[in-house]
């Protein structure tokens, strides 16, 4: 019932037989932490924050972005999916996405408790009465510290990983989303001003770095799945 123990449960894929090759799975690693490392000393040296602690505020920031992103490609890629597969698959291929739809689902509702407990008053006593902090209150805001927060923090990084589970579809489908959503998110970084302030070459580096070796890795993804296991981008049409 711990944070950590449902996240797993709810985040991880789960489909039977799904194949994962373990030297991407090393890959993807390595090129989180490479691009995890260079942004936290670009925002150190550049004073785009003032401290590690603002750096870790920021990349939460950005990877909240990567998720809202991603729910909104997911129902998009479903859906053609959905239209391009014969009428007997298109039944199986929404059961399959159930899952995915419900860790989407998980990850909003977990996000949307820290807003709710501001605005019923919660978080500042509101229903206190004379009392510094009711029971209710005081239930409330250690639940959402201790069990909510640590669920959101390791739910944004499962969705972020496993790209909300999408392997319970097709094993071809994360690598395609995560093409695609590195792409609209370098739009996003583009329009917003991301690296305002780094010296414009290094900023080119890390505007693109990003999209350019998240594609990489997706399409030596699908040619090891197509070459070691025998599963191509069609597969994703249950054909």
């Amino acid at each position: 019932m711990g944070p950590i123990g449902v996240g797993r449960r709810v985040f991880l894929p789960s489909r039977p037989g799904r194949i994962e090759d373990a030297g991407v799975r090393r890959i993807q690693k390595i090129r989180t932490m490479v691009g995890l490392g260079a942004f936290i000393w670009v925002s150190l040296s550049y004073r785009l924050a003032e401290n590690l602690n603002d750096a870790a505020k920021d990349r939460f920031n950005q990877s909240w972005i990567t998720v809202l992103a991603l729910s909104v490609t997911f129902p998009v890629l479903v859906g053609i999916l959905v239209a391009l597969a014969r009428p007997a698959q298109r039944r199986e291929l929404l059961r399959r996405a159930g899952r995915p739809l419900g860790a989407i689902v998980a990850i909003f509702a977990g996000m949307f408790l820290f807003p709710l407990q501001v605005l019923t008053g919660f978080g500042n006593g509101l229903f206190a009465g004379n009392l510094p902090m009711t029971i209710v209150e005081h239930t409330a805001t250690v639940v959402t510290i201790v069990w909510v927060l640590p669920f959101v923090v390791y739910g944004i990084s499962m969705s972020l990983v496993h790209v909300f589970r999408t392997a319970d579809i097709h094993e071809t489908v994360p690598p395609l989303i995560a093409m695609t959503v590195v792409w609209e998110m370098l739009l996003v970084d583009v329009f917003t001003g991301a690296y305002a302030g780094v010296p414009g070459p290094l900023r080119m580096i890390m505007l693109v770095g990003a999209p350019i070796s998240v594609t990489a890795v997706g399409l030596w993804e699908l040619h090891r799945l197509r070459v070691h296991y025998g599963l191509r981008l069609r597969g994703a049409l249950l054909r």
